[in-house]
């Protein structure tokens, strides 16, 4: 087997996309994400999804996107990959980071598209290139139309897929039809990864490598649970799972992203403290609709999955 085929074969299943823990005054509450992160791995999730868009990066500077991937790395401490945010608006800056990660010692980078920009097909598939040409490390390219705007068609991967380290996806956009198409992508094929939690369990049914998921920063047991039972045929199990974790979905719309799922967290005792403003805690009101969804959840979870130290 070759180092790439290797490769592959490490990146799967169910990987938190994890926040960025505030403390009250705003700034980095380092010794929290570190409990996050020992949690989340105690827990069995197959990797740790850092400075991504759940983990509020375009709040973030670049000193503190760094030192995030530095304290997932000592956490880790190599028992499952880290997936690093790498990408920002211009090509310049995400090399930097992207090289900056791989010195830190992440196992992959995700490098989202321009945003606030709109670059056509062929500037988007020579700017993944060049980003992934300054660096050793595996390259997932980061799709999330409705947040930046920009798609990454099944031609443009196709296009970047024959760079030797551009190895997949996680493709956010929620379009189906479209991850389908990725993953038939030649030659090679295509590590998709979900990252939205609606089209997870078909993505997998479909051949998806795994999930980002917002969810398993909630509820990381149980999407690992989910995510089992796929792999293991068992699509009536993996059914329910994902009909339970539903209204969780549908919460998400209860405030501006990325509150709601921090506040998700917090329910279960997992704080990651506040979103940097301009986003603002959730009203009382709001806050009991999204309590009584997650105890809900709790409570099929509860009959769902085995009891096991971690999260």
């Amino acid at each position: 087997m070759n180092q790439q085929d290797r490769t592959r074969e490490r990146l799967h299943g169910v990987v938190t996309a994890t926040p960025t823990t505030f403390g009250a005054g705003g700034d980095l509450d380092e010794g929290r994400f570190r409990e996050l992160v020992e949690g989340y791995v105690a827990a069995g999730v197959h990797g740790i999804s850092v400075a991504g868009s759940q983990g509020e990066f375009y709040v973030l500077d670049a000193a503190e996107r760094l030192r995030l991937m530095e304290i997932t790395v000592e956490t880790v401490a190599g028992r499952v990959p880290v997936y690093a945010g790498t990408g920002a608006v211009s090509t310049r800056e995400s090399i930097a980071l992207t090289r900056a990660a791989e010195s830190i010692g992440v196992d992959v980078a995700m490098v989202i598209t321009p945003y606030f920009l709109a670059p056509s097909g062929r500037e988007l598939a020579e700017h993944f290139r060049t980003v992934a040409a300054a660096s050793a490390l595996p390259v997932l390219l980061y799709n999330n139309p409705p947040r930046t705007g920009v798609n990454v068609t099944p031609d443009v991967y196709a296009d970047c897929a024959r760079s030797g380290n551009i190895i997949g996806v996680k493709d956010s956009s929620g379009d189906l039809s479209q991850g389908v198409e990725y993953l038939l992508t030649e030659p090679g094929g295509c590590l998709l990864f979900s990252g939205r939690d609606t089209i997870t369990m078909a993505l997998l049914a479909h051949g998806g490598a795994g999930a980002i998921s917002p969810a398993a920063n909630v509820f990381p047991r149980l999407v690992c649970r989910m995510y089992d039972a796929v792999r293991a045929g068992d699509l009536a199990t993996a059914r329910r799972i994902n009909d339970a974790l539903a209204p969780l979905r549908r919460a998400w719309a209860l405030g501006s992203f990325p509150v709601v799922i921090k506040e998700a967290m917090a329910v279960v005792g997992l704080d990651p403290g506040p979103a940097r403003a301009p986003i603002s805690p959730l009203p009382p009101e709001r806050r009991a609709r999204l309590t009584a969804v997650v105890e809900e959840i709790r409570e099929f979870e509860r009959d769902a999955v085995p009891a096991t130290s971690g999260v």
